[in-house]
């Protein structure tokens, strides 16, 4: 087989330092970031620049901008790295004691609270030298799910907003109205005029970002009178408190944050569609050892969340 004279010539040491200079399009933040000198950063993009025979970054007034070959380039260094890291940590028999490596899941608050104490928990147990990244999820990286998922490892979320990826069921739940533990209007129970009248704390609020069980509501008529937005579930408990407002949640964060937030929780006074949390993830992990461990890890750890038989 011949040897492919471009790899031969290049140093993959260049693979990491293209990644970080795409992403932090700044000489000085991508050499702190990779623990190297200023000038080594500098002399690498040089051999990149000679290599693409591009300019990569260029200047835009304090800024520097990709230029449209580096943002075709960015799109692809993620993946590539990963390749890398599955070709070199691949072994005979998969070992997660001896990981070091860092697995960056892509979540909701609420998610990252339910789910994440149970997956840490593993992490320290079957691989203490790997490390657990909670990222906070955002309306663009669901919108652009497989975009997201080329740089991590995974995406919780639940069904209805990402189609055509590899994904686990993980558990259920489901939504309840949450008021003021002293809500001067709201008895044992609530009706659907008064979600109708009353104030709401709604997550997002966007065409393609919201709470399903809130989309549900307005296709029966209900416009709720929207009064607070906030881009995370935890928040929302502790801007219900001592209000008129009400709030869906999910049960299990409810249950967590009532004692503490000073909420009561109610049953929705409609059918509400409940909560299927799943894990979505890059196909290109399909036989990944080290992701396959994951996944396993994201099962065990949802397994204590699902009802016993």
């Amino acid at each position: 087989m011949a040897v492919d004279r471009v790899l031969a010539n290049l140093d993959l040491n260049l693979l990491l330092t293209l990644d970080a200079l795409l992403r932090e399009r700044n000489v000085t933040r991508t050499a702190e970031r990779l623990g190297v000198s200023q000038p080594a950063v500098s002399g690498a993009l040089s051999r990149l620049r000679r290599h693409f025979g591009d300019q990569l970054l260029v200047r835009v007034g304090n800024r520097y901008d990709l230029t449209p070959l580096a943002t075709r380039v960015a799109a692809l260094t993620g993946p590539a790295l990963a390749g890398v890291r599955r070709v070199f940590d691949a072994t005979a028999e998969f070992d997660p004691s001896g990981l070091d490596r860092e697995f960056t899941i892509v979540s909701s608050d609420y998610a990252a609270t339910i789910l994440g104490p149970l997956i840490a928990r593993r992490f320290a147990a079957q691989a203490p030298g790997a490390r657990l990244r909670l990222q906070q999820t955002t309306p663009y990286a669901v919108d652009h799910a497989a975009d997201t998922l080329r740089s991590a490892d995974g995406l919780i979320i639940p069904h209805g907003f990402v189609t055509g990826l590899p994904y686990l069921d993980l558990y259920a739940d489901r939504w309840v109205c949450v008021v003021s533990a002293d809500h001067p209007d709201v008895g044992a129970a609530l009706t659907m005029d008064q979600l109708a009248e009353l104030p709401w704390v709604v997550i997002f609020d966007r065409p393609t970002a919201f709470a399903p069980a809130s989309r549900q509501l307005r296709m029966l008529g209900i416009e709720a009178r929207v009064e607070v937005v906030v881009d995370g579930f935890a928040q929302m408990p502790f801007l219900v408190a001592g209000t008129r407002r009400v709030a869906l949640l999910q049960e299990r964060l409810a249950r967590l944050v009532a004692p503490v937030a000073g909420i009561r929780l109610l049953d929705c006074p409609f059918d509400v569609v409940p909560v299927a949390e799943a894990f979505w993830w890059n196909p290109m992990f399909r036989n990944d050892p080290a992701h396959m461990w994951l996944r396993d890890v994201l099962m065990e750890a949802a397994a204590e969340l699902r009802p016993s038989a």
